[in-house]
């Protein structure tokens, strides 16, 4: 679009024309806000540059926690680890307290028998004996060494007798095994007769012993 003007001076001036298109007449009336235009956005460029506060703060609260996440998952893992360990150590403890329970079990009686194994080589030495010999008297005192020697042994080994004859009767000690009548007043509700002999292991009743009461 093209606009005429007119200046008007003194003298033979002449009329000046001067043809501006609307292109710079836009850009001289607009220069100034422009030059604004341009600041404002070069500082708004500098501010974008520098790096705000919070995102600064963000790297390394983020870096914290990835370091707090990898200790915790060394730490499980060490945990996990003893766990399967002391599982291990449990469950070997546990077979080989087993396996010595079950031997104890099965040989508890080994030290008994060993020990009785005497005795019955006397018996066997004292029924040879019976055979060749007439001398009763002689087989009657090697009865009697094995009985004393048989004897020893039960009571090395907590074994005692309960003594049952003329004492009152009691369930916890005694079997009835018969009720006879008596004269003596002092024998009614005794042991009068013992058919069966009673035995203590060590404080335990380890056999009760067959009597008869008088009543």
């Amino acid at each position: 679009m093209m606009v005429k003007k007119k200046i008007f001076g003194t003298g033979a001036d002449k009329d000046k024309i001067e043809i501006e298109t609307t292109e710079n007449k836009d850009n001289k009336t607009n220069s100034p806000e422009n030059d604004e235009n341009i600041e404002e956005l070069s500082r708004s460029e500098e501010l974008a540059e520098i790096p705000s506060v919070t995102e600064t703060d963000k790297e390394p609260a983020s870096d914290k926690k990835l370091h707090e996440e990898k200790v915790l998952l060394e730490k499980l893992a060490e945990m996990q680890d003893k766990y399967l360990r002391l599982s291990a150590e449990f469950d070997n403890y546990r077979k080989r307290t087993l396996k010595e329970k079950m031997e104890i079990s099965k040989y508890a009686g080994e030290e008994l028998l060993k020990d009785i194994l005497p005795v019955m080589d006397d018996f066997e030495r004292a029924l040879k004996h019976m055979e060749i010999s007439g001398n009763i008297e002689g087989m009657k005192e090697g009865i009697d060494l094995i009985y004393v020697k048989l004897s020893d042994f039960l009571k090395r080994n907590g074994v005692k007798e309960i003594e049952s004859l003329n004492s009152d009767f009691s369930v916890d000690l005694h079997d009835a095994a018969a009720k006879i009548p008596v004269a003596d007043e002092y024998n009614k509700g005794k042991v009068v007769e013992v058919i069966l002999k009673g035995y203590y292991l060590k404080d335990k009743v380890l056999r009760h012993a067959k009597v008869v009461i008088g009543e």
